[in-house]
């Protein structure tokens, strides 16, 4: 995989001679909450200028591999940034977490019950059980950590479908293509007010093993990118945590 230099000049040379652009690449949960953030740090820095790019946390790790020149990385959990620092390609001493994911058993159709986790397997209206595709995205790992520790995972496998990153998970419930979701909290709350259907939380310890923890970590080339660096200072400030708890996440201090 090859990444063309002149698309990604292209989004730098948008943007106003006076600006610095940070280069944001952002597991999908925070797709949603990336725009209350980015306005966020924009205005207090309206200098800096954030372009975002979203896509599953193994998908992003595999591109900064390749050559994706991303400034800052926000993974669904510490596995990758750590992998990246390991490898070279990270910088250690900026690596924190800024979060703390919430995972939902979410549906929108009348006469499932998301809590009802036995009944799962035996309900002929749930047909599709949708969980983000565990090779590349912590939310489907917890969520297929949560079935088997749920001891349901052999009688439900049949009615599982992946999702390539948690974006696309829960379109599936959205769009009626999944009677259940396995989703992150932040994507249910940013659905249409019609859609939100109804979800329960899966406690942590339902998946334990797997952790939710949303970490940052700046590349060497963001090293080098001042704007990038009060980028990840701005991620764990006061302002960006109470944008986060609102959107659906633990904040850090919890």
């Amino acid at each position: 995989m090859l990444w063309a230099a002149w698309g990604w000049a292209g989004l730098i040379a948008n943007a106003a001679p006076e600006q610095a652009v940070v280069l944001v690449g952002a597991a999908t949960n925070f797709a949603h909450v990336l725009v209350r953030l980015d306005a966020e740090f924009q205005r207090q820095h309206p200098d800096h200028l954030v372009r975002p790019t979203s896509a599953a946390s193994g998908t992003l790790f595999a591109q900064i591999q390749h050559g994706a020149p991303y400034d800052v990385f926000l993974s669904a959990d510490t596995d990758y940034p750590e992998q990246l620092v390991a490898k070279g390609l990270g910088v250690g001493s900026t690596l924190r977490i800024f979060s703390r994911g919430r995972l939902v058993a979410w549906t929108t159709r009348p006469g499932v019950d998301p809590a009802d986790t036995l009944g799962w397997a035996s309900s002929t209206i749930i047909k599709k059980i949708a969980i983000a595709q565990p090779k590349t995205a912590p939310y489907g790992r917890a969520a297929l950590r949560f079935l088997e520790k749920s001891g349901i995972w052999q009688l439900v496998q049949g009615k599982v479908v992946l999702g390539e990153n948690i974006g696309q998970t829960a379109q599936f419930v959205e769009t009626g293509h999944a009677e259940l979701g396995l989703v992150a909290l932040s994507l249910v709350l940013t659905a249409q007010p019609s859609l939100q259907g109804r979800w329960v939380e899966v406690a942590p310890s339902q998946f334990e093993g797997v952790s939710l923890d949303h970490a940052v970590v700046l590349t060497r080339a963001g090293w080098r990118n001042p704007a990038a660096r009060r980028y990840v200072e701005f991620l764990t400030g006061q302002a960006a945590q109470s944008i986060l708890s609102q959107a659906g996440y633990h904040p850090i201090s919890q």
